[in-house]
């Protein structure tokens, strides 16, 4: 817009000019070559203006000619970058679709038209697509080499981190966000690795300065890095406790300062000015954190201030601090204790049952409970409490990630996450599960073993005749090979008894023959040979006739080396188990640290 409006100002301009001329007539004489030339002015103007009109056009004739060359190749280098650029840019969004393929094909055709030393963005498509495929190896090593180049070095350092969190090896992931955080303490991904991992190691100061670089970048908001700061000063002053009660103290009010609603910041400043003699500054510090939500830890601290204080004189300090918060469960609780230590039986029973009615927990009943057992010894009475005591809700506990803990702690011991316990009621109690399967290993498993049949009772039967009674001596022999029949004009005995054995049919009921060889069992059992008695059934479980029952193999006892075997074989479900040929296997190193 403002060339074509000097363009039109300079025509406004010379239009200007040969008007004035055209008003002022005039001649213009020359003499060259004993010649006179005479014009007017206003002719001479023109002649002029065309003659330089043409110098000009002449000019860039001459120079389009000269500089053609670089103009048309530099043309074709345009159109081929634009194509480059075309087929990097769909091989981006492809890559982000999730088109391996379409990616691949694209970064080929991209390296074809660009070069990689002018683009990077080709070797991240490049390191993308070998994510797609599942080449993690070819993509870790495409990262290491944008880590040469100045410009790609946060992008590989970012592709590594999330390589590295993707196989959980935290050590490599948080020193590539360490190496980011030096480079750009902007980057929030990076910071928040750091800031995990130093509030791990214990480095409180390192990590308030990370936190205060956060502030200053904007990252988070001023009400988040209050809390934050408050939370790794306090962890501070817990730490340096012991060793530096007033380095201690100036953390914990500068956290309780930061953070009013943070118990421990409360506590924790509490217990430094105790143990530097301040009693009152200490005190007042724990009321007001009770005004506003009463905690048993708050209580406990106030109670024990004075660490020579008579049972009676902590008692005094219980009920002031119930008048501070009338009709609250933790106020009724901290007197009832407090009676309790000091043998006022009557008050703590009548101030668990008033914390039993507010809110019948599990700390209320198990209360009246000590309360109970001291006062009376009633046992009976006492398991009723206890009963009370297991089917009523859960105390709050402070709870991060699954993990319950009676102590509060800065960061979790699951997830590595700053300021992730909470006081409520746990939803189960997954610390003490977790603590009673590493202290007690889990016995191995006996390898399976056959089960027994139980052998069935014999059945009494009434009286039998002696036709029966060989029935239920012989068994029937096992099929074997069917030979010529022998011509025979009677039965034998053992003839009779296997006919006897056979199924009856359902449909036709008439009476048995009798034969007169089963009315002489002597001479049939004489007359079968020796050869031809058969062994018992192996699928017979019980034999029904004399009282005498085959006792049931016993399969417990395995060989040694089958037992061993089996016992090899069991795994649990939970536990992978270890693979003899991999325990001397080293395992490889997956990421280069630098």
């Amino acid at each position: 817009m403002l060339r074509i409006l000097f363009f039109l100002g300079l025509v406004f301009l010379m239009g200007l000019g040969f008007a004035w001329l055209a008003d002022r007539p005039g001649d213009l004489v020359i003499t060259f070559g004993g010649y006179q030339y005479q014009v007017t002015l206003m002719v001479a103007a023109v002649v002029v203006a065309a003659i330089v009109l043409a110098v000009m056009l002449s000019w860039w004739l001459l120079k389009s000619i000269w500089y053609s060359p670089y103009t048309v190749s530099r043309y074709f280098r345009v159109r081929r970058r634009d194509r480059g650029y075309q087929a990097l840019s769909t091989g981006m969004i492809a890559a982000g679709a999730g088109d391996a393929g379409l990616a691949r094909r694209k970064k080929k055709e991209a390296m074809k038209l660009i070069s990689a030393d002018q683009e990077p963005l080709i070797h991240l498509l490049d390191a993308q697509a070998s994510l797609l495929e599942g080449d993690h190896e070819a993509a870790r090593r495409k990262f290491e080499a944008m880590l040469e180049d100045p410009e790609t070095r946060l992008l590989g350092l970012r592709g590594l981190y999330l390589e590295a969190e993707r196989l959980g090896d935290r050590t490599a992931a948080r020193h590539y966000a360490a190496k980011a955080t030096e480079a750009a303490p902007q980057l929030e991904w990076a910071s928040e690795s750091t800031l995990e991992e130093k509030t791990e190691a214990g480095e409180w100061d390192e990590a308030l300065r990370l936190v205060s670089a956060q502030k200053s970048t904007r990252q988070i908001e001023r009400d988040a890095a209050n809390r934050r700061k408050a939370v790794l000063l306090t962890a501070k002053a817990m730490a340096t406790l012991d060793a530096d009660p007033a380095g201690a103290k100036t953390a914990a009010l500068e956290a309780n300062r930061l953070a009013p609603e943070l118990v421990p910041a409360a506590t924790t400043a509490a217990r430094a000015l105790f143990r530097l003699a301040d009693i009152r500054k200490g005190s007042r510090i724990l009321e007001t954190a009770w005004k506003k939500e009463p905690h048993p830890e708050i209580a406990d601290v106030y109670v024990h201030a004075r660490p020579g204080d008579s049972t009676h004189d902590r008692l005094t300090r219980a009920k002031k601090l119930q008048s501070l918060r009338q009709n609250h469960v933790e106020s009724a609780l901290a007197v009832a204790r407090a009676a309790l230590d000091a043998g006022e039986f009557k008050l703590a029973r009548r101030e668990a049952e008033a914390a039993a009615r507010l809110d019948p927990r599990e700390a209320s009943w198990l209360l009246l409970a000590d309360v109970e057992e001291a006062e009376t010894g009633d046992h009976g009475k006492v398991r009723q409490l206890l009963g009370k005591a297991v089917r009523a809700p859960r105390d709050p506990a402070w709870v991060a990630d699954g993990v319950v803990s009676e102590r509060w702690a800065p960061v979790s011991p699951v997830t590595g996450r700053l300021d992730a316990f909470e006081w409520k009621v746990p939803a189960e109690r997954l610390a003490q599960l977790v603590e009673s399967l590493h202290d007690e290993p889990e016995p191995p498993r006996p390898a399976p073993r056959a089960i027994a049949p139980v052998p069935a009772e014999p059945v009494r039967e009434a009286p039998k005749t002696v036709d029966d009674q060989v029935e239920d001596a012989v068994v029937e022999p096992p099929p074997a090979p069917v030979a010529a029949p022998a011509p025979a004009v009677t039965k034998s005995g053992a003839e009779v008894v296997a006919e006897s054995q056979q199924p009856e049919k359902p449909k036709e009921e008439t009476p048995k023959p009798v034969s007169t060889a089963a009315k002489q069992p002597e001479t049939a059992q004489a007359a079968t040979p020796a050869a031809a008695k058969p062994a018992p059934d192996k699928k017979t479980d019980t034999v029904v006739g004399p009282a005498v029952v085959a006792p049931a193999p016993v399969l417990d006892a395995a060989p040694p080396d089958e037992e061993e075997h089996d016992q090899k074989a069991i795994r649990l479900p939970d536990d992978p188990g270890v693979d003899p040929d991999d325990a001397d296997r080293v395992e490889p190193q997956r990421f280069r640290l630098f």
